[in-house]
């Protein structure tokens, strides 16, 4: 630890003997002070300080400006198996204990149905046991990804713990060079659709939003975010922030940590197994196409220990000089609009990444007001077309689709994102069948569906708020009598060879991957059947490419040879399912935004998408400079005079 970082601690150390001497004269019992991600930690000896540790934690706050969590020292935990007698006849369904013995914290699971204890109460058990206790209920739906993140971040706890000093490093270090300016550099979703990576520096710091890839492009340096034009970028990064879990977004996360990266990627708590679910899958997928991933799973591993999971509304410091707030973007599950905060008060940036300004039957709408905001980066992949129907209209011309398909005999297709679209068709067509709007008939879900909904059901309190309160009361409210999960390939083949009309959903929503390709192959060819788009199609792939009027593809067969697919099904497309704000939801949003930005700089839409959105927002924002930036693009944010 350089010298820097252990004048940080030298000056906390003061100011915490400062405070007790002053406000709290009692023996403080501190034992030792670090590092913990964006967080400093302070152990002590003390029960009455730990019982009181939220209290004394504000008052810390309030004093340094740092995030402080106080833990307990070993020499007042309650032994393990003494703990675990108590905590089971305290607490009611407790499913499983998850120790960390290193920070003296214990996750306690408890079965879904069961209420869960008051906040009281838990601080009450902690302080008797003297344990930090978090109770989590285990979801409606056995998840293996937050399983398998738990094992990651919980099996391997000096790992964890080690990484997590490294971040606090990076956040805490002493700020050596004033902040005089900031700059924007487009590494990625430049007039495209895909591979969103936006580079922010300050004289301080270097943060990138966002680390996707593009799935349209052929070739690495039309896949990946443009690292190759920065030598040295990755190992000068100070911090990585996703704002959700979709490939186009943080798809490249790990190649960063193949390349040395060891630094915090800040996100929002369901987006961690969503990420990890989706990375792992990606390495599956291009495997099985015989296409090498630029990463293993070991550096996915590693990406995940380095991971750190915020909430919502919570401001946390991640440089010297910057801090960030995840807001809810209504885009997907645990979607986050960023609110970036530079200096003491010198710019302020609202990144929007892919955002719904509009309820769905999944998520509340957009945050629109903030605390400031000179700059404003926003998505503009509608920005150029207007949507044809409402949200209900386009819930009656899918049923009116699926009607007519069943009626003749065929087959519903639908490819799907796992996450975000997934669930709200499932919701929708949970709907459609209850009220009779279409005829009953199965409905299997293959791919990674499943699973996602599974984290969906872990996760209420991302949920929009009345469905949350179904959740809770309810349980799974996203599974029901017509939906079978496929998980197998002799299950797949039974539905391959069935006569009788069904539906299939299953990933890849683009047609880019995944055993939605399976059933396209078998279903192509019978003009009874239809494919139905409901969500967007990315210039250059498969899926664009028949909403185009393209009847004839290659694909791969299982002798590892190119057939070539005649398409004579249906080919069509509902647009108001997308989990992107349509071009009136991107202008009335620039007309509701608190405050109004100085630039606005538009990202993620094709050509036609983002000139078409400029020209929109130039009458609602005069005198806000509009800028349309194409990849390796800089601008300058703020230079002081």
């Amino acid at each position: 630890m350089t010298s820097q970082e252990l004048f940080s601690l030298d000056r906390l150390r003061h100011e915490i003997a400062r405070y007790f001497s002053v406000v709290n004269p009692i023996e403080s019992g501190v034992t030792k002070i670090e590092f913990e991600g964006p967080r400093i930690s302070i152990y002590t000896r003390n029960p009455e300080v730990f019982s009181n540790r939220d209290q004394i934690a504000k008052d810390l706050v309030t004093l340094i400006k740092k995030r402080i969590v106080i833990r307990p020292d070993e020499s007042i935990r309650m032994p393990r198996e003494v703990f675990e007698d108590e905590i089971r006849r305290r607490i009611r369904g407790v499913q499983g204990l998850i120790f960390n013995d290193l920070i003296g914290e214990v996750v306690v699971e408890i079965a879904s149905g069961v209420p869960p204890p008051s906040d009281d109460e838990v601080k009450e058990i902690g302080a008797a046991t003297g344990w930090v206790i978090r109770v989590e209920t285990q979801p409606p739906m056995q998840t293996k990804m937050v399983q398998k993140a738990n094992n990651i971040i919980y099996g391997f706890p000096e790992e964890r713990l080690q990484a997590l000093r490294k971040i606090g490093e990076k956040v805490f270090r002493n700020q050596v060079f004033e902040t005089t300016d900031v700059m924007a550099t487009i590494l990625g979703s430049g007039m495209q659709v895909g591979r969103s990576a936006i580079l922010i520096q300050t004289n301080e710091s270097k943060i990138l939003l966002d680390c996707g890839f593009s799935p349209s492009g052929t070739k690495n340096i039309e896949m990946l975010p443009r690292f190759d034009v920065m030598e040295g970028l990755i190992s000068e990064l100070d911090a990585v922030v996703i704002t959700h879990a979709h490939l186009d977004h943080m798809g490249i996360v790990p190649y960063l940590f193949k390349y040395d990266y060891r630094g915090p990627v800040y996100c929002t708590e369901p987006t961690l197994p969503l990420m990890l679910m989706q990375h792992l899958d990606f390495i599956n997928v291009t495997g099985k196409e015989g296409i090498f991933a630029p990463y293993t799973e070991h550096d996915v591993r590693t990406a995940i220990q380095y991971t750190v999971p915020l909430s919502y509304g919570v401001v946390t410091n991640i440089t010297p000089d910057i801090r960030i707030t995840f807001y809810n973007a209504g885009h997907i599950l645990g979607s986050a609009i960023v609110h970036i905060h530079i200096g003491e008060g010198f710019h302020n940036v609202i990144y929007t990444s892919d955002f719904k300004f509009e309820a769905s039957r999944t998520l509340d709408p957009a945050v629109s007001k903030f605390p400031r905001a000179e700059t404003l980066i926003m998505e503009s992949t509608y920005g150029s077309t207007p949507v044809q129907f409402t949200r209900e209209e386009s819930e009656q011309l899918l049923a009116n689709y699926i009607k007519q398909t069943l009626e003749r005999g065929g087959k519903v297709l639908i490819p799907v994102p796992a996450v975000g679209r997934a669930q709200e068709i499932m919701l929708v067509l949970n709907h459609l069948f209850s009220s009779k709007m279409i005829p009953e008939v199965p409905v299997f879900l293959d791919g990674l569906v499943i699973e996602a909904t599974a984290i969906h059901t872990a996760f209420p309190n991302y949920l929009g708020k009345e469905l949350a309160g179904k959740v809770e009361e309810l349980g799974n409210v996203f599974m029901s009598e017509y939906f079978t999960a496929v998980r197998s390939q002799q299950q797949r083949d039974e539905i391959l060879n069935t006569r009788e009309p069904l539906m299939v959903m299953a990933t890849s929503g683009m047609l880019e991957g995944g055993p939605i390709l399976t059933y396209l192959k078998e279903f192509a060819a019978d003009e009874r059947n239809t494919l139905i788009f409901v969500s967007y199609q990315v210039e250059g792939t498969l899926g664009r490419k028949l909403l185009k009027g393209i009847r004839e593809f290659p694909m791969i067969n299982e002798k590892g040879r190119t057939e070539l697919i005649t398409v004579k099904l249906e080919v069509t497309k509902v647009d108001g399912f997308s989990g992107h704000s349509s071009r009136q939801q991107l202008l009335n949003y620039l007309k509701i935004l608190k405050p109004k930005p100085k630039k606005l700089i538009l990202v993620h839409g094709e050509p036609d998408a983002v000139m078409g959105l400029a020209k929109g927002a130039s009458r609602i924002l005069p005198g806000t400079g509009i800028y349309t930036p194409q990849n390796l693009e800089s601008i300058t944010l703020e230079t002081q005079s």
